[in-house]
């Protein structure tokens, strides 16, 4: 499907961003990864979308296939809106982009909000799978109206809204949260600094901050880091160091250990 004011390329990623490259399209996306919601669900998630572009958008969306009406059983009776298989396979999109956009967040802005929505895929897009595997532990957030949870088991991370039924670490922040996920902050520090305050062991507040990391995800355990080089392959190298082929060079780098 090209949408109109295409961009004339006949490429997957031009055709991907002719579908979900409109305004507040990708946080549709992120918003039902969540689960189905409602249309006001999805204006309250959103409160600066307007009706109207609301409306366009779930239909574009609707017509490329992403997302699906569904009826919910009685008594309840709701429309709601579903993401389809094609719009589920966007996840490790979305968490890349999460990712990649979280390293250059800094305090809010005026008029900025934190949704329950937002946070749970944060969680999901910070989760660190090599940093998480160890003891069960459940996480309750507490960001003033903002009420979800998180549980790890082993490398298995589950998010849902509201509080814990049996939380091991509640933790109750503001946007300074942050900090302390991207290192800025140790966990004493945000503690006695008032970022956080936390009910529960205080060194769970730490095993939080090791597997809810804003920054690139630690390589799995065992395996070595991949090594960058320019120019030239590994290969290339290990045959230009043979014996007898002289002194090795390296340009731009100190000879000190």
């Amino acid at each position: 499907m090209a949408a109109r004011g295409g961009y004339g390329q006949y490429c997957g990623l031009a055709r991907a961003l002719e579908t979900i490259g409109e305004r507040w399209a990708l946080l549709l996306v992120r918003d039902l990864l969540v689960g189905p919601r409602r249309f006001t669900d999805l204006a309250r998630g959103l409160p600066r979308i307007p009706s109207n572009v609301l409306s366009t958008r779930l239909r574009e969306l609707e017509e490329a296939g992403v997302i699906e009406r569904r009826l919910l059983p009685r008594p309840t009776g709701s429309v709601v809106y579903a993401l389809t298989d094609r719009g589920r396979a966007l996840e490790d999109a979305v968490i890349a982009l999460g990712r990649w956009g979280a390293e250059a967040l800094g305090d809010p802005g005026e008029g900025e909000v934190i949704t329950v929505e937002s946070m749970t895929m944060a969680l999901r897009t910070t989760f660190d799978r090599a940093a998480a595997r160890g003891p069960r532990a459940v996480f309750e957030l507490r960001m003033g109206e903002v009420i979800l949870h998180a549980t790890i088991a082993g490398a298995r991370l589950e998010v849902a809204p509201g509080p814990a039924e049996a939380a091991d670490l509640v933790i109750h922040a503001g946007p300074g949260l942050r900090r302390l996920m991207a290192g800025e902050l140790t966990p004493a520090a945000a503690i006695e600094g008032g970022v956080v305050a936390i009910e529960g062991d205080p060194r769970l507040l730490e095993r939080f901050a090791e597997v809810f990391r804003i920054g690139p995800p630690r390589a799995p355990r065992g395996q070595p880091k991949a090594e960058v080089t320019r120019g030239r392959s590994a290969a290339a190298r290990a045959t230009a160091s043979t014996p007898g082929d002289g002194p090795r060079r390296t340009r731009g780098r100190s000879s000190r250990g």
